[in-house]
């Protein structure tokens, strides 16, 4: 069997907005993801990049499930020198950066490589609950809480 080839102009790309209030951050990530792959379409191709746009707004009101999740587990980056490695907290960079520990956490979930960094730039999130997207009219996008 051949492997599905959609052409260019078969990608249909649409605007979903999800609001992530009192919604439990790895179920959110994985709904995301999953829409920013494109694999809820029946035209996906694992190679390719035919996902949708996805804006998410109150971010800050993510919650983690467990009782000391958000202090347990941490996020880590590296410098790119010996001895570089920095880590925090979930806790912490939801108080200080919401956005970007959501982000972090759906960018985690894509393909690694050029595939998942052209993917991930089609995810704009924003802690509160404003938006500038309106003009391209997203639909919401449900996700189960």
């Amino acid at each position: 069997m051949k492997t599905y080839t959609p052409k260019a102009s078969e990608i249909q790309r649409e605007w979903h907005v999800v609001d992530a209030e009192g919604l439990v951050l790895g179920r959110l990530a994985t709904e995301v993801a999953r829409v920013l792959r494109g694999k809820h379409k029946p035209t996906f191709a694992p190679h390719l990049d035919c996902g949708d746009h996805v804006i998410i707004v109150n971010a800050a009101k993510v919650v983690m499930s467990g009782t000391n999740k958000a202090e347990d587990k941490r996020v880590y980056r590296h410098s790119g020198y010996p001895g570089g490695i920095k880590s925090t907290s979930y806790a912490d960079l939801l108080e200080r950066k919401p956005a970007e520990a959501v982000r972090q956490t759906v960018k985690g979930m894509l393909p690694k490589g050029p595939l998942g960094r052209k993917q991930i730039t089609k995810l704009k999130v924003y802690a509160g609950p404003d938006h500038p997207h309106t003009a391209q009219s997203p639909t919401p996008l449900e996700i189960k809480r």
